[in-house]
């Protein structure tokens, strides 16, 4: 690959970057917390490549043509196989890959260990109260809902399939990026939400009960939820607990 085309590979992913950065597109892949990384990361693929374009148009001026040998160009097919790691760069920069959702959660067992933590706290006042997926299942879990009680609870998630095609609540869970992802699995009992296709992001409340199903990937148990009401709601800004 000659300069020019580094120099426009490196503006192109540096352009992908900080797009991401400045919107809530980097939420899909990474960490809130990791943000000023990644704009960081933006500004130096940029300037790298600035720097790059400039040496070369610097050093052309200066260059001195070399005899042409035999007459034939060794170097035109690599430098247009080189122009070709463009594409991916400029689909980075056009198209937006969703968060991940119901094919992950098919593919990978649950997030919940059962050793999350060795005491729940009380749960706060207010009613519903609203915990994270990961909370609800590790109190209904790992504490046997001995925290829960008969306190109606208030989750977000999107709807997947579980187990015989029953519908499942689900939501990922990041420990860095979206590589590592895992995904808690919530099933319902009750109201539960019908004719909605996977991926759907309902907000639903209801009260822990004690049926449990086993997660068909890593065949651990994992919670239900009685549910009493539900909501269609849009996607979260943060997509990932």
């Amino acid at each position: 690959m000659n300069r020019q085309a580094q120099a426009v590979v490196l503006l192109l992913l540096g352009g992908s970057v900080l797009r991401a950065s400045v919107t809530d597109v980097y939420l899909r892949y990474v960490k809130e917390g990791l943000r000023p990384f990644l704009i960081a990361a933006g500004v130096l693929l940029i300037v790298a490549a600035v720097l790059t374009l400039w040496y070369d148009l610097r050093g052309s001026e200066h260059r001195q043509e070399t005899p042409a040998g035999d007459g034939h160009d060794h170097h035109g097919h690599g430098g247009r196989v080189g122009w070709l790691l463009i594409l991916p760069a400029v689909g980075l920069l056009l198209v937006t890959p969703p968060a991940l959702g119901s094919y992950a959660v098919n593919q990978t067992g649950t997030a919940l260990t059962g050793q999350e933590v060795d005491h729940y706290p009380a749960l706060p006042a207010g009613d519903p109260v609203r915990l994270s997926m990961l909370d609800y299942a590790g109190r209904a879990i790992v504490d046997d809902g001995h925290t829960l009680g008969d306190r109606r609870v208030q989750l977000v998630g999107f709807t997947a399939p579980g187990a015989d095609g029953e519908q499942i609540l689900a939501r990922m869970v990041l420990s860095c990026c979206a590589a590592d992802g895992r995904p808690v699995k919530v099933g319902m009992a009750g109201d539960v939400p019908t004719g909605l296709p996977p991926d759907t992001w309902v907000e639903v409340v209801g009260r822990y009960t004690a049926q449990r199903g086993t997660d068909p990937v890593s065949e651990v148990d994992i919670p239900y939820l009685d549910i009493e009401s539900w909501q269609r709601v849009a996607p979260p800004k943060q997509p990932y607990e």
